[in-house]
Parts: C-alpha cells; structure tokens; sequence
C-alpha cells in the first residue's frame, strides 16, 4: 500500500470553502443556521488542533494514571452533555448517567484494548485513547436517547401507569414496557449501522485508515472490532441508565414523581 497523503495548510484552508457554500446556502434561505454554522467551524478547528498536541504529550508519556485520569475526565464531560438537554425529569440524571457511561464504557475498552488487540504494554495511550473515546461518543448518543425516550413515553402514559399501579402492580410491571422501548430506541442507530457497514457506509475509522496506507483487508478487521465493541458499549450503558434511573421516578410509597421543567 502507497503511504498516507499529508494535507498541507493550503489544502485545510481550502477545505473551509465547504463551509463558505453551506454559509451561503443557508443565508440565500434565510435559514438562521450561518452564526452557528461558522462558530461550529472555529471550534472544531481550535478543539481538534489543541487535542492533536495534547494526544502528542498523552501518547509519549504514556502513563497509566495519566490515562485513567483522562478517561473518567471524559466520561464526566459526556455524561453532562447525554443529560443537559433532558427536562422531563424530577431529578438530576447527571450521576446514573455517569455511572452507566463509565461502567459500559471501562468494561468493553477493557476487555477490546486488553484482551482483543493485546498492545505493549497493555495500556498503551495510542490505543487505549482512541478505543475509549469511540465508544464514550457513541454510548452518550445512546444513553441519551434511552432517557429521553424513557421519561417520554412514561409521562405521556401516567394514567395507564397510575392505573397499574393502583391495581397493586410494582413500579417495574407498571412501566417494563415503556423501558424496552427507551432501550430500543437508544440501540436503533448502532443496529442500524450494523445492517449498512460495508454496503451504503464506510465508517470513519476504516476510511482514516485506508486514506492513511493501510491495507483494506486490515482496515476492515479493525472496523468489525470497532462496530461489535460499541453495538456491546451502547447496549449495556442503555440497560444501565434505564435500570438505574426508572425507580428514580417513584417516590417511597410508589407513587409517579411529577416531573420538574429544569432551566
């Protein structure tokens, strides 16, 4: 395989004519997405610069604390943003997020980086960062669909799950069938990516891959851990969030928790 193209400055610059059109677009519409569009733009570039060097200074240190640190550090930030925008709640879902995100998340990345692609040494920064940081993104999509999904169907049934209830039903019978599907909804995308991987999609790990020289063979493999490890990371966080959090909205006498609009 022929070795990977390096993308000059002038290329990246050149590459934000894309965003000029979309601009554009969206400006001739009127569609008030030009401001957002653009910003989105500046931090991207300025996030995605900062982290190629602190990636640098990781995966030369390579320390194990330093990796750990890094990784719970992301699943604090991905657990407030899978729960920031959801308001049909009595409580604050911030911790059963956080809890469900870091256990799904250290269970997979443990046994893919340990056991499956078995670097040297084991929590080799190189590896471990980038396997950790896929499943966080995917998992917080997840997670935050299941929850979402949860208190919706749940609050827009409260006379049928009040009505079990009353019939002496515990909080689990009276809401099980609006969980399997917040659990449902959260998985549907990775299924989904599952059934077109390879026929209408090639996923971003094995484009980069491919792009950078790797042989295809080997790229696919690569991409088949990826997508198996994350459809596991999804399922469980997803299992988690919605087994830790439907008591949540039940009060000691078993009764439905009337959920609080959050600011």
């Amino acid at each position: 395989m022929s070795e990977y193209i390096p993308i000059s400055n002038l290329q990246l610059a050149l590459s934000v004519i894309l965003v000029v059109i979309t601009g554009l677009i969206s400006a001739f519409l009127k569609l008030g997405l030009l401001k957002p569009l653009v910003w989105g733009t500046v931090r991207a570039f300025v996030q995605l610069t900062l982290i190629g060097y602190v990636l640098a200074y990781i995966f030369e240190l390579n320390n194990l604390l330093l990796i750990v640190f890094i990784i719970l550090l992301m699943c604090f930030i991905a657990s407030r943003e899978a729960t920031r925008r959801i308001t049909k709640t009595s409580y604050n879902p911030w911790l059963t997020s956080f809890i469900s995100l870091t256990a799904s998340t250290f269970l997979v990345g443990f046994l893919v980086v340990v056991i499956i692609i078995s670097p040297h040494p084991w929590y080799s920064a190189h590896v471990a960062v980038p396997i950790f940081g896929m499943l966080l993104g995917n998992s917080m999509n997840a997670i935050a669909l299941s929850l979402d999904r949860m208190h919706s169907e749940i609050y827009s049934h409260v006379d049928q799950v009040e009505q079990l209830l009353c019939f002496g039903a515990t909080p689990w019978e009276a809401v099980r069938h609006y969980v399997r599907k917040a659990v449902a909804a959260g998985m549907t995308p990775t299924i989904n990516a599952l059934m077109i991987v390879g026929i209408v999609s090639l996923p971003g790990m094995m484009t980069g891959q491919i792009l950078a020289g790797m042989n295809p063979q080997l790229a696919v493999r690569y991409q088949f851990v990826v997508m198996i490890m994350i459809a596991a990371s999804v399922a469980i966080g997803c299992l988690l969030i919605v087994g830790l959090s439907y008591k949540k909205m039940f009060d000691e006498e078993m009764a439905l928790v009337d959920f609080v609009q959050k600011d």
